[in-house]
């Protein structure tokens, strides 16, 4: 049964990275580092979880991106999008363009700053050449951080090989819901 789960995890589980990583990638992107590190994904899985890391990210703020474009007048009225914006503002001010890429490490503008270019009407091809670059980066650092100090998370979270069978299930649970 051990050896059954690890086959579906080094096949499928990259598409489970890939579905997470558009909802939420910081803990994701840790845990497949360290995952990636034990050779869960397969042949060469740094470089799988770094290209399914960032499609993955690229297609949930791209969905953003969508929902604040098509719903403009909708999501302005959001509280979310109310409470945001003016940081938001502030930051486009700063940066330009580039608030795109420095929203990525900003807690909770994350999304708000997808919605905001939507609405916004920046143009697609910008708005996608500019998170490329901060999904990209973002994938590379989380993901390089789990997989540099596996050792001390492994020994934080216990080990992988009795918490696997919980961790696919508990992937499953999310991509289902």
């Amino acid at each position: 049964m051990e050896q059954t789960f690890y086959q579906l995890f080094e096949q499928y589980g990259i598409y489970a990275l890939l579905a997470l990583c558009t909802i939420e990638g910081d803990i994701t992107l840790l845990l497949a580092g360290v995952l990636a590190h034990n050779g869960y994904f397969g042949h060469l899985s740094f470089l799988k979880v770094y290209i399914f890391g960032t499609l993955g990210g690229m297609i949930g703020d791209t969905f953003g991106y969508a929902v604040g474009r098509l719903f403009q007048q909708t999501v302005k009225n959001y509280s979310f999008y109310k409470m945001a914006q003016p940081r938001i503002e502030r930051l486009v001010e700063k940066f330009g363009g580039f608030a795109v890429i420095v929203s990525k490490y900003i807690y909770g503008i994350r999304t708000a700053m997808c919605l905001f270019n939507g609405v916004g009407r920046m143009p697609l091809s910008r708005f996608l050449f500019l998170d490329f670059i901060s999904c990209s980066v973002w994938v590379l650092l989380l993901t390089s951080v789990g997989y540099f100090f596996s050792g001390a998370i492994t020994t934080m979270i216990g080990d992988f090989k009795q918490i696997g069978m919980a961790l696919f299930f508990i992937v499953l649970f999310g991509i289902i819901v």
